[in-house]
């Protein structure tokens, strides 16, 4: 089994948020309780960083026009903050940026997620990224978590699935790349339901609490 994979950890957060009505990367996770007053101790960018901590080397959030108002965060958490010059362009531009950054400061694999994603727990992380480890020594290219059914975040990536959505047009899309690669990805079950992940909504956000 291959055992020294040098992952960099990606957070997409360069959407404008518009459903959301505010910059979903600054959204508290958990969401508070009603009633609460203490301030929280993550936001959903702050928690998806520190999941990621325990598997890479280091890790790179994509912004756009919320560079500036998220950059104190990013540094907090000792990653790299990356712009998307036009973010109108869509997610998977942010993705093309976010992987060549990475691949510029010495990774050749990463585990990816939109920020508006929350984190899954730390067993189910470190069973992802154990079964990366076995999926790349046999040959596939990616694993993605899978519950009842439904695919979810994050989605680690090795090289060649690095390069494969390098080549695709920056009109694309992520989905678009790995079913042109179904058979090299591996779903792997976990226990958090999956349903919630995408959190687009005010009413989205509130059925996280």
């Amino acid at each position: 089994m291959q055992e020294a994979v040098q992952l960099a950890g990606l957070v997409l957060a360069a959407g404008d948020s518009t459903r959301m009505g505010t910059d979903k990367a600054m959204l508290p996770w958990p969401p508070p309780l009603p009633g609460a007053t203490d301030p929280p101790l993550h936001t959903l960018l702050s928690a998806a960083l520190l999941a990621f901590d325990a598997f890479t080397r280091f890790n790179v959030v994509v912004a756009g026009k919320n560079a500036d108002a998220i950059a104190i965060t990013v540094g907090a958490c000792g990653a790299y903050l990356v712009r998307n010059p036009a973010p109108e362009n869509g997610q998977f531009s942010s993705l093309q940026i976010g992987l060549r950054d990475l691949l510029y400061r010495g990774c050749d694999a990463a585990i990816i997620t939109p920020v508006d994603c929350p984190p899954l727990s730390p067993s189910s992380l470190e069973r992802l990224h154990h079964a990366f480890l076995v999926a790349l020594a046999a040959g596939s290219w990616a694993v993605t978590p899978e519950h009842d059914g439904k695919h979810g975040h994050p989605l680690l990536a090795n090289r060649e699935l690095i390069d494969a959505f390098l080549k695709a047009p920056i009109t694309g899309n992520a989905r678009e790349v790995l079913h042109a690669h179904a058979s090299r990805v591996v779903y792997v079950q976990v226990p958090e339901s999956l349903a919630k992940a995408g959190l687009n909504t005010p009413q989205d956000y509130a059925a996280a609490e």
